[in-house]
């Protein structure tokens, strides 16, 4: 961001002085957004209507943007100079909505500072950068907190419930479609614009145990449009199950819909259906182990088809955004690392680059257990945030 551009202080705006009466009561977590684009509208919104939270600046390269985001009579001061943002005594925290590209940069900045981070995803552009990010967060006991919007759903919540209390019994699948026509984006193919969010939903609700061990993808580009319009991502996971996410900006209908099979039951998600976003069926295969059979039996079938209830659990509707900043806020005042960590955008950043690598070899598999794509960081365990992630 600039450097060399001091803001203007909004109408109303006062900035207290160290040690002023302001600063010692005000006990709300003092926040900049950073980014005043396609996101970061969305984030001032929330962070003005979380409780906890207290929105001194909005910094982005066009002044006039922010001060049109903030309005003629908000306090909010606007400036185009992140040094100042980060000079200020009152904020605690940043929040960054800006282009990928300079993720790395603002956040390590931000961390140097001594300020707790939310970013957008991708979390950075590259493995070693989110690495990087949070290794330092880490260092200084700091929040470094991954905006993976879907996970703070009350649907995707519920469903994380689900599976990781053993209602649906063992993960056998996890299959999700994500299509809709448009929008072809001008620097990224359609498995970094639209899986992200299927592959964070699938970090998120996952059970203890289980993860990702290899990726393998196809991809094609039938309108010539210079990058990959349709795209099929399948993950290998560590219990023997498959994950597959299917991504497409070329399909005249939009569908969003993602099928979670288990032992026992299985979850059906359609985001399209408000009533019912969520099914719970208890419908499957049973298989009986041959040390069960009887001679009388053992000519039969080992399988069985199971037909049971399906159940819509009531879901209260809430703007997951919210949940988002409320997370943040409480992951700060209690000391305790966030539900989408640091480490979870740099394990969703890893799927994809495997994809990447993956069509790169015309399709082969990649692994997920070799030196350089799984560095220590990834998998070293972290016992200060085992109590406070469940993964």
């Amino acid at each position: 961001m600039g450097s060399n551009v001091v803001a203007h202080e909004a109408p109303g705006e006062h900035v207290p002085t160290p040690g002023s009466t302001e600063q010692q009561f005000d006990r709300r977590i003092g926040l900049a957004v950073i980014g005043a684009g396609y996101w970061g509208p969305n984030l001032v919104r929330n962070a003005q209507q979380t409780a906890a939270l207290r929105l001194h600046w909005l910094c982005d390269l066009d002044e006039q943007r922010s001060r049109k985001v903030l309005g003629e009579y908000s306090t909010v001061a606007s400036t185009t100079s992140y040094e100042q943002v980060l000079a200020d005594e009152r904020v605690q925290a940043v929040a960054i909505a800006t282009p990928a590209g300079v993720h790395h940069r603002l956040a390590r900045a931000a961390l140097e500072a001594g300020k707790h981070v939310l970013v957008e995803k991708p979390i950075t552009t590259t493995v070693e950068e989110a690495a990087d990010l949070v290794a330092l967060a880490e260092e200084r006991g700091l929040v470094l907190m991954c905006d993976h919007t879907f996970c703070y759903t009350p649907v995707v919540r519920r469903i994380r419930e689900l599976v990781h209390g053993g209602e649906i019994g063992d993960v056998q699948f996890f299959d999700s479609v994500r299509i809709n026509l448009g929008l072809v984006q001008p620097d990224v193919d359609v498995l970094w614009d639209l899986a992200p969010h299927d592959l964070s939903i699938l970090d998120f609700v996952l059970p203890p145990g289980v993860e990702p061990v290899g990726v393998s993808a196809q991809a094609a580009d039938p309108i010539g449009a210079g990058r990959a319009c349709v795209a099929y991502l399948t993950l290998h996971l560590s219990n023997g199950a498959l994950a597959h996410c299917h991504v497409n900006w070329l399909s005249p209908t939009k569908v969003r819909t993602t099928l979670i099979g288990g032992s026992r039951r299985t979850l059906v998600w359609d985001d399209l259906n408000p009533q019912a976003r969520l099914a719970v069926h208890d419908r499957g295969v049973d298989l009986t182990p041959p040390d069960e059979l009887t001679d009388a039996i053992r000519h039969r079938a080992l399988i069985s088809y199971r037909v049971g209830d399906v159940v819509a659990p009531a879901l209260v509707e809430q703007e997951a955004l919210r949940n988002v900043m409320g997370e943040f806020a409480a992951a700060i005042a209690e000391g305790r690392a966030p539900l989408t960590d640091g480490r979870a955008g740099l394990r969703v950043l890893r799927l994809l680059h495997a994809a990447s690598r993956c069509l790169e070899l015309g399709g082969a598999t990649v692994p997920l257990d070799g030196p350089a794509d799984t560095p220590d960081l990834i998998t070293r365990p972290l016992p200060a945030q085992q109590k406070a992630t469940a993964r």
